[in-house]
């Protein structure tokens, strides 16, 4: 195309592509709507700063923040802590131990708001899918080892 035919601001413009947004339900804790409304909030921050600086890869890359949080707060499916916990399920505080000896407990929250170093773990995660359903007592196989889940909070 003719350089005649294209508007110099379109010609400016940085696109950068949308962030993954999973296939899987996106199950939130009350913490973790509140830390994606905190994202937004963030988001829209940035976005208008980047705006008012007219940087426009700090406008592309604030657009594509705010699109993807605004998208996971749109779709959060909001999960109270559980009152039952004779089971795992989500939210639940589950204390296992590994084959090797070592005790980990964590606690099985949404994927955005999972951080494995600081004790949560995403619902969607294997170990969390094997856990879901099960009681303490329990063993279940994963990744080639078995853990036994001791308690569940």
């Amino acid at each position: 195309m003719s350089r005649a035919f294209v508007k110099e601001s379109d010609a400016d413009l940085v696109e950068l592509p949308d962030r993954p947004v999973s296939r899987h339900p996106n199950l939130v804790t009350p913490a973790g709507l509140a830390a994606i409304e905190r994202e937004v909030a963030r988001c829209h921050a940035a976005h208008a700063a980047a705006v008012g600086a007219a940087d426009k890869a700090a406008i592309a890359a604030a657009a594509r923040e705010l699109r993807y949080w605004s998208a996971r707060r749109a779709s959060a499916e909001v999960v109270e802590p559980p009152a039952e916990t004779s089971r795992v399920q989500f939210g639940s505080t589950v204390t296992v131990q590994r084959q090797d000896g070592r005790t980990q407990t964590f606690r099985i929250v949404g994927e955005d708001e999972a951080a494995p170093a600081h004790g949560t773990l995403s619902h969607v995660a294997p170990l969390s899918r094997a856990l879901f359903g099960k009681a303490a007592g329990e063993r279940v196989e994963i990744a080639g080892g078995e853990v036994e889940i001791l308690a569940i909070g």
